[in-house]
């Protein structure tokens, strides 16, 4: 993560401020503006008691609404509006990253043959599904002033090859409050909500799958 941060409500309200006459010359300089990449971490730790599958996982990639299907980071001031930080990015579109760091949770947990992305081709005896319904900072309204809720949410069907069968369903969800306004604090709470979310849900389909003979 970069070592600098900005104060978050700076950032939304920079949003407002830089749209204005941004034409010419201005426009070019804007679009050559450096931006601060953010990554986030795979789930290490996983219940001790989870079964061992010999069956081989495929993760598709998370489908998302436009508002979240974006490497910029969703800021909601309200529940109707959605802005994003000007300056700072996620390293990949947020379904992406979220795929990677599910497909690395699955490796840490140490209890899978064999897991991989669908898109390498790979012939699987279970397929993992998943939306992601909510991904973004939540500022406080009548105090921006005050650390922000960040809520992530992750809708996960787990199919069973060749038939195409969902053999179970369910919605994994976390708030995470950031310890400051700063950008640094509202990733550090995106990982923090993430990581709860990727290791309920990789515990889960792993039992579920093993109940179901994988």
């Amino acid at each position: 993560m970069p070592t600098s941060s900005i104060p978050l409500r700076a950032a939304i309200a920079a949003i407002g401020l830089g749209l204005a006459g941004c034409t010419g010359l201005e426009t070019l300089t804007r679009a050559t503006e450096p931006v601060e990449l953010y990554d986030l971490t795979p789930k290490s730790t996983h219940s001790e008691d989870l079964p061992t599958i010999s069956a081989q996982i495929v993760v598709d990639v998370p489908t998302a609404a436009a508002s979240v299907n974006t490497d910029r980071i969703a800021v909601k001031p309200d529940a109707y509006t959605v802005e994003y930080l000007p300056v700072a990015r996620w390293v990949d579109r947020a379904p992406l990253l979220v795929q990677t760091l599910l497909l690395e949770s699955f490796e840490n947990s140490e209890r899978v043959r064999s897991v991989g992305r669908l898109a390498i081709g790979l012939s699987s005896d279970f397929t993992l599904v998943s939306e992601l319904r909510e991904f973004q900072a939540i500022t406080n309204g009548e105090d921006p002033s005050l650390p922000l809720r960040v809520l992530v949410q992750l809708n996960v069907k787990i199919v069973k090859e060749p038939q195409g069968l969902i053999i179970a369903s369910r919605t994994f969800a976390y708030n995470s409050t950031s310890s400051t306004t700063e950008t640094l604090s509202v990733i550090a709470a995106f990982d923090e909500a993430l990581g709860k979310v990727m290791g309920q849900a990789v515990d889960w389909s792993l039992r579920e799958i093993a109940a179901n003979g994988g």
